[in-house]
């Protein structure tokens, strides 16, 4: 396993050996030979010198046995003269240190580094066999099976050595030995280096005649150029001849530049085209036109498919093996065409009915978020409270409580577009300001995000905190304020107070109630209580007004409808067992996910680099939505609030990567074509074809959905149904619509990873693939139809739904079903508008463009510069 190979003029023809410098055993009998050890030398009691397997400018090779191990082996030595060569010596024990990190029976293996009588050597693998450039020169070229069956295994061998960032360069024939049984071993590791430690004075280094374009100009070494390399040892494995010939560097510079590469077909004329095909991808000129990976060109070679021969002896496919396979699949125009129009005429689809569904549109609507915050303060000022606040927060409400009133007293079919332009207001804003800055305690959502003030978080207890609402119009709604703790006594008595001030703001004409008993109390102590019923203006529903005051100022009150309950007064009930549940489910997921990962892991299954990115990619988003939704205080407690959102968002990634660490090497096994776009993205090949057509596909996915979805709720709305109302975080702005995007990015990881262990979970345990496909549309559809309004029409609708789902799960996999789960989330809560003036329409606007530009993105680079029309159309 030296590293230099003399010239074939000047060394013996070889019948069997070690590497490109080993010569056959005949001639070590010969008397005459200058060997430095004879046969039967004993090196540290443990290796008994049997021949001289070869010499070269790098060292020699002799064969040896192990008297310890009881096996042969082979010794590598430096040349005398280089022993004390310390350039020398450091790569010697470099070829050690990389040749060790790679494992696989297509790689001879290093076993140690060792020193006898002042000589350095290694210690490894012992190949008996010949090598490919001896083999070659006596045979000619291979016969094509088994050139194939040897292509497979160098790529299997250099793949593993990439695999463990290890560049061999200096991959020739020499270099390859063939074993007793005809399999293939890459040797000569003494010039191989991990990819980030190759310098630029070293990037010249190994056989000129092998090496890459960008090599002998020294621009650069990559795997690329090994797979350059390789296509050169492929071109002799199936045609017997060298790409170029030259005697030294020049004259191969030279014959590169004045000529290009002779076709293989012009040596074999029934060369199978696809082995033509693949060595010419290999021999690109441009590093980045080459085949992505070894495992790729063996996918291209004829009958390669090593995915499929991996399952077939019952293997796990590696990752690089899983993001190799179907390496030429770039989508055909026609689908590609028709997945494009598919998202086009989705979002036609969508956004139209999106404009008859959205109640947001039917709302009297005028104000933003800062002009419904300026009504607040003024209205908080004229009720007597001029202290300016140290802290300041808005959330949008909805009132959905009146939704279940009409439904069950104005009939069969409601007016909603009278409901929902009239008073009572189904929208509301809620303010709240405080004496102290507002800092919340507790975790919003799926990805629990610290810090997001809410209407009661933090809690209203301080003293001097004030809550109230305004409806879409800025009409006061309710009013709340905490008093002092503490107050000295009160001389004088205090008039009685004039209500009027909290009518004029709710506009509310206080001659058309009745008093009535008060039965509403506040969070504050109060002197006074008051209560009036009668009717709500424009609607007629019915009213009740209540309200207290503290010393001459309101401190609470309150429009109450039929509809409102006592939130303090909520019972947990079925709630509690609900959540109960949902707690054990989530520990099952933890404990459970964490001991399959951890066996995966001890195993050597997981795809711990996706795992990683995965990890890292749902950590920054948390961090993101963290910065996007939460409120900012200039206090230490936002520095602990940021710890908080570190921990939370290591607690959910380490989570989610837990659960794809535990479930990904069962996917890979059983179902890897699901993953095999995942696994290029990867490993960074964003704008690899199959990815784009996937984000294409997931982006139409999601489009089918949605028009599903809002078709049915379509109709549904002509039989009666209200119409929507979108998340009312969309209407905070553009800080708060980013968080929700991201937010939605997250809960679509979290809901794919639940349908893929969902799926394989009901796969293992029913052993029929339409079993488990049946079992899921089920267990899904089911879900949905209990909780939805009317499960007569809208379970068939998730039936169907759920059904598209599986076979994506099936077909396209994770990339795709993500996608699609993203899409439709999104699209679904959208407050779609075409009033400019509404201040969440550019926002709106802007997603949809998105979402079109994405699909746009997909649809070019999934065809990879293919001719969407054929040329025949036109003549």
């Amino acid at each position: 396993m030296a590293t230099a190979t003399p010239h074939p003029s000047e060394r013996a023809k070889p019948a069997s050996g070690q590497s490109s410098e080993r010569k056959s055993d005949s001639r070590l009998s010969d008397p005459a030979s200058d060997n430095r050890f004879l046969p039967g030398t004993l090196l540290l009691d443990r290796y008994r010198i049997v021949a001289l397997l070869g010499k070269g400018g790098m060292g020699e090779v002799y064969r040896a046995d192990d008297l310890i191990l009881g096996q042969s082996v082979a010794l590598k030595f430096l040349p005398e003269s280089a022993s004390h060569n310390e350039q020398l010596l450091v790569r010697f024990r470099n070829e050690v240190r990389t040749a060790r990190r790679v494992s696989h029976p297509n790689v001879c293996r290093v076993y140690d580094l060792g020193e006898a009588e002042g000589h350095t050597f290694l210690s490894m693998e012992y190949v008996d066999g010949e090598d490919l450039t001896s083999l070659l020169r006596r045979i000619g070229r291979l016969p094509h099976d088994k050139a194939v069956d040897i292509g497979r295994q160098l790529c299997a061998g250099l793949a593993a050595a990439h695999r463990e960032g290890v560049l061999h360069r200096d991959l020739k024939p020499a270099n390859i030995m063939l074993d007793g049984r005809g399999h293939a071993v890459i040797t000569d590791f003494g010039l191989a280096q991990v990819f980030e430690e190759i310098q630029p004075s070293d990037i010249r280094s190994g056989t000129p005649a092998y090496m890459a374009p960008e090599q002998l100009a020294s621009k650069e070494v990559t795997a690329q150029s090994d797979i350059y390399s390789l296509g050169l040892v492929l071109y002799e494995l199936f045609t017997g001849k060298r790409a170029w010939e030259g005697e030294t560097l020049a004259d191969l510079v030279k014959v590169r530049t004045d000529r290009p590469i002779a076709s293989p077909a012009t040596w074999v004329r029934d060369l199978d085209p696809s082995v033509e095909k693949v060595i010419l991808h290999c021999l690109e000129l441009d590093p980045a036109k080459r085949p992505n990976s070894a495992l790729a060109v063996a996918a291209a070679l004829p009958g390669g498919d090593p995915l499929a021969a991996a399952l077939a002896r019952g293997e796990t496919p590696s990752p690089e093996l899983v993001a190799a396979a179907g390496e030429r699949e770039t989508l055909e125009p026609v689908w590609a065409i028709a997945s494009l129009a598919t998202v086009i005429a989705g979002l036609v689809i969508v956004t139209w009915i999106g404009l008859y569904r959205n109640g947001l549109n039917l709302i009297p609507h005028a104000f933003s978020s800062e002009v419904m915050m300026a009504k607040a303060q003024e209205i908080i000022h004229r009720l007597g409270y001029a202290e300016r606040p140290v802290d300041y927060a808005g959330v949008w409400l909805y009132q959905t409580g009146i939704t279940g009133y009409a439904e069950e007293h104005d009939g069969p079919r409601p007016d909603w577009r009278k409901i929902y332009s009239e008073r009572p207001a189904m929208l509301e804003y809620g303010y709240r300001q405080a004496p102290l800055y507002l800092d919340a305690t507790g975790f919003q959502g799926i990805s629990m995000t610290p810090s997001v003030v809410g209407f009661n978080d933090p809690p209203v207890t301080q003293s001097g905190m004030i809550n109230l609402t305004l409806d879409a119009e800025g009409r006061l709604t309710y009013f709340e304020e905490i008093p002092n703790e503490y107050e000295a006594k009160v001389s004088s008595p205090r008039p009685p107070l004039d209500w009027k001030p909290l009518f004029t703001a709710a506009q509310i004409d206080a001659s058309q109630l009745e008093p009535a008993d008060p039965e509403w109390v506040g969070m504050g102590v109060f002197d006074q209580r008051m209560a009036w019923t009668g009717s709500w203006p424009e609607s007629g529903r019915p009213l009740r007004v209540e309200a207290a005051s503290w010393r001459g100022k309101p401190v609470f009150f309150k429009l109450i409808g039929p509809w409102t309950k006592p939130a303090r007064m909520e019972q947990s009930g079925g709630r509690h067992t609900s959540e109960v549940l949902e707690l054990a489910l989530v520990l099952v997921l933890l404990i459970g996910g964490a001991s399959i990962a951890r066996r995966n892991y001890l195993r050597g299954r997981s795809d711990v680099r996706g795992g990683v990115r995965l990890m890292s990619a749902v950590f920054l988003l948390e961090i993101a939505i963290w910065i996007c939704r939460a409120h900012f205080i200039p206090t230490l407690a936002t520095f602990g609030r940021f710890i908080l959102a570190l921990s939370t968002g290591l607690f959910l990634s380490a989570s989610m990567g837990m659960l794809y660490l535990a479930l990904e090497p069962y996917v890979r096994r059983h179902w890897p074509q699901a993953i095999v776009s995942w696994s290029r993205l990867t490993a960074g090949r964003v704008r690899d074809s199959l990815v784009a057509r996937d984000v294409l596909f997931g982006i139409a996915l999601g489009l089918v959905w949605s028009s599903v979805l809002s078709v049915t709720l379509w109709y549904l709305t002509r039989l009666g149904l209200g119409p929507d109302l979108p998340s009312q975080d969309l209407l905070a702005g553009g800080r708060q619509m980013v968080g929700q995007w991201l937010l939605n990015v997250v809960q679509s990881i979290l809901a794919t990873l639940e349908f893929f262990f969902v799926a394989f979970l009901l796969r293992a345990l029913l052993r029929n693939k339409w079993l488990a496909a049946l079992a899921f549309v089920a267990i899904f559809a089911t879900k949905e139809s209990i909780r939805a309004s009317h499960p007569e029409i809208l379970a068939p609708i998730f039936v169907i739904v759920f059904s598209i789902a599986a076979y994506a799960v099936t077909r396209f996999g994770l990339i795709t079903l993500a996608i699609a789960i993203f899409t439709t989330n999104l699209l679904m809560s959208l407050p779609y508008t075409v009033d400019f003036t509404k201040s969440y329409a550019i926002d709106v606007f802007l997603i949809v463009l998105t979402v079109g530009l994405a699909g746009a993105w997909g649809f070019y680079a999934s065809t990879a510069g293919q001719k969407l029309l054929r040329e025949d159309l036109f003549h």
